[in-house]
């Protein structure tokens, strides 16, 4: 009896023995964790989370300085914070962040952050024993180790670094911080802001362009806005101080303008005709192109945008940009087919009205590069390439069977930036102002032609700021076939000059129940409630001559 007992006992002890062992296994193997360790998991965040946020400084000077830290560990937005300026320095923000899943017991996660020389008051909302953690440049850090604490709809994914007084971020859930790094007096001077994110990143929906209930849609051009790296500088300001004392700062100004003709005008669909962003002026292009679309996003509109020769002058290239703009709420942005020449030959069907899903309009959208690529034989500015004119027939030819299924008429426009070689043709109509010769390329690649073929009614283009004429292009047998418009410079920050030049929006309203398209222009200052050189280009679905307007 004793016997069985004892070996009853070694029996249990070993079966005790390989259950812990089995756990063990089980725990290092598939981590069923013990109930406590469960309970600080969040149940349903299902991203990352950040963890920790610091600053890292270096010596440009010193081959043994160095502003990384583990990369496994930490994400260091790739932007100097002192945007490449410092003459001995350079500073970079790093980021922890960590994965639902793997977060530890002694991980907290970042709630909130803000920037300032003090600690942060203590708010009524605040978490009892959470205390505000204080980190280089001014950062202070609110972490929480409680329960859920990431999926309380606080909790921080992402931090980025823009820069400027007026620096926006239209992505979704993203917020900039309303004061500067404080890391010393060049980084307020630059106004570095680090904008961060709660939430899961979102991909936006792209917007579905319907023409109204009524028959109408209206386009507005904006041309060549110029937009910095901060409030960018003003060029040829008419007049010099809108409001006298009121120094004329080129990005706000340009933006305030911007804004009144949205609320007065309340477009449909905006087109951004490249030069954006003001590339010898915007060391962070970023920042720059956040403010060309943030008064867009604000008001629901959806957009397209095509490159002009200044986008890309600055720290992002063409590609980069794009991938930007394709991301962003309400862009229609394309980079377009891999195969053809340029980045941003796109098209944008809008739908007719109701429920249809037939397109009563098209917008061929091309790039027209930057400078010319043989300066020997023909100076100046790029052409329209041979690819995208196969590009955009083949496109045309193959939307035509569709297109003839609408029960409406159907309508076909073009937007480039630099002008077509025939803008210089002075012996055609035109009407607006020409006061600067047309910077078209020397080369004739026959995009023109193209356009006609297709039957495209119009090409609107930007790039010569003073510009802001509609030319009316005949063919062989003196019958109108083609309105070539001017936007008219919009932005601050580019060129004026020639006489006291007045920025200027062009417009493009369309009526479908007659197929009629009248353009127009509106003023930032002098006759700013006035519809300058009003006139219907468009009638019947077909081009109409100066003779023909009303």
């Amino acid at each position: 009896m004793a016997r069985r007992i004892v070996r009853t006992g070694v029996q249990l002890a070993i079966f005790t023995v390989f259950a812990v062992l089995a756990v063990v296994i089980l725990d290092s193997r598939f981590r069923v964790l013990p109930n406590s360790i469960h309970g600080h998991l969040p149940s349903h965040y299902p991203g990352s989370v950040v963890t920790d946020v610091t600053i890292t400084t270096c010596s440009t000077l010193s081959l043994f300085s160095s502003c990384k830290l583990d990369s496994e560990t930490w994400t260091r937005i790739e932007k100097d914070l002192y945007l490449r300026t410092g003459w001995t320095s350079s500073a970079y923000i790093h980021f922890e962040r960590k994965k639902e899943e793997e977060l530890l017991p002694e991980d907290r996660v970042v709630v909130d952050l803000k920037i300032s020389r003090l600690v942060p008051t203590k708010e009524a909302s605040d978490d009892v024993g959470v205390a505000w953690e204080q980190r280089p440049g001014g950062i202070w850090l609110k972490r929480t180790a409680e329960r859920h604490a990431s999926d309380s709809g606080k909790a921080i994914t992402s931090i980025d670094v823009l820069f400027g007084a007026d620096a926006v971020d239209p992505r979704v859930g993203w917020e900039v911080k309303d004061t500067p790094l404080l890391l010393d007096s060049w980084t307020e001077t630059l106004e570095t802001r680090i904008t961060i994110r709660r939430g899961n990143p979102q991909k936006s929906k792209k917007p579905v362009p319907r023409i109204k209930e009524n028959g109408r849609f209206k386009i507005m051009q904006l041309a060549d806005l110029h937009l910095s790296t901060g409030t960018g500088v003003c060029r040829e300001p008419v007049p010099a101080e809108l409001v006298p004392g009121q120094k004329c700062e080129a990005d706000p100004r340009t933006l305030e303008f911007v804004e009144r003709l949205l609320d007065e005008e309340k477009p449909d669909f905006v087109v951004l005709s490249g030069d954006e962003v003001n590339g010898e002026t915007a060391k962070d292009a970023q920042s720059a192109l956040f403010k060309s679309v943030k008064l867009l996003v604000d008001r629901k509109i959806p957009y397209a945008a095509i490159f002009g020769n200044h986008d890309d002058e600055g720290d992002l290239k063409r590609p980069e940009l794009m991938a930007i703009l394709e991301e962003l709420p309400y862009s229609l942005s394309s980079a377009g087919p891999e195969d053809v020449d340029g980045v941003g030959n796109y098209i944008v069907e809008v739908l007719g009205h109701g429920t249809t899903t037939h397109s009563a309009l098209t917008l061929y959208l091309l790039d027209t590069h930057s400078y010319s690529p043989d300066e020997r034989q023909f100076r100046g500015y790029d052409w329209v390439k041979p690819s995208q004119i196969r590009w955009f027939k083949n496109k045309s030819q193959g939307l035509k069977a569709k297109h003839h299924e609408y029960s409406h008429m159907h309508m076909n426009m073009a937007f480039i930036h630099i002008p077509l070689p025939e803008y210089r043709e002075s012996e055609n109509f035109f009407q607006g102002g020409w006061p600067e010769v047309p910077t078209a390329p020397g080369f004739n690649s026959g995009f023109k032609d193209a356009l006609e073929e297709e039957g495209v009614l119009f090409v609107s283009c930007g790039h010569d700021h003073a510009n802001d004429y509609c030319m009316l292009n005949k063919d062989a047998n003196e019958k109108p076939s083609l309105w070539m418009c001017y936007g008219g410079g919009s932005g601050l920050g580019g060129y004026g000059g020639y006489g006291g030049y007045v920025r200027r929006v062009r417009f493009y309203d369309f009526d479908m129940n007659p197929g009629r398209v009248v353009t127009y222009k509106r003023l930032e200052w002098g006759e700013t409630e006035a519809k300058i050189d009003e006139m219907m280009i468009v009638d019947g679905g077909v081009v109409k001559g100066p003779e023909e307007h009303n």
